[in-house]
């Protein structure tokens, strides 16, 4: 099981970006993702997550309305859209999975990926 994360960079305030999460060693069919940030000297945080079904999504209050989860299965991806991108959300961004949405949801899925740096700045 190995996840791919992509697609940092840097980026003004309000801008967007789009992080990739790819998968391989496994179909990503059967499984929930999740996104998760670490910010310079902070906890880890859920961002969002997506069960196996599409059926239950997660977003953080502070990036509701803002960042979208997606998943397309043909490519065995995972993708979050930030919009309206903050330096608040200046974080290294890691991908997750589990075959237990709750326990993505919880933050303690079994199998994570490397991280891809975010930096929003003027």
């Amino acid at each position: 099981v190995q996840l791919q994360a992509s697609g940092g960079g840097l980026v003004q305030p309000g801008g967007s970006l789009r992080l990739s999460c790819a998968a391989s060693g496994f179909t990503l069919d059967y499984y929930s993702i999740g996104w998760f940030r670490q910010a310079p000297g902070k906890e880890r945080e859920g961002v969002s997550c997506i069960s196996s079904s599409d059926a239950e999504t997660y977003y953080a209050d502070s990036v509701k309305g803002r960042f979208t989860i997606s998943r397309d299965n043909a490519k065995n991806t995972v993708y979050l859209q930030m919009n309206s991108l903050k330096p608040e959300d200046t974080a290294v961004y890691y991908c997750a999975t589990d075959t237990s949405y709750p326990a993505v949801v919880a933050g303690i899925p079994g199998h994570w990926g490397q991280g891809t740096l975010v930096t929003v700045s003027s």
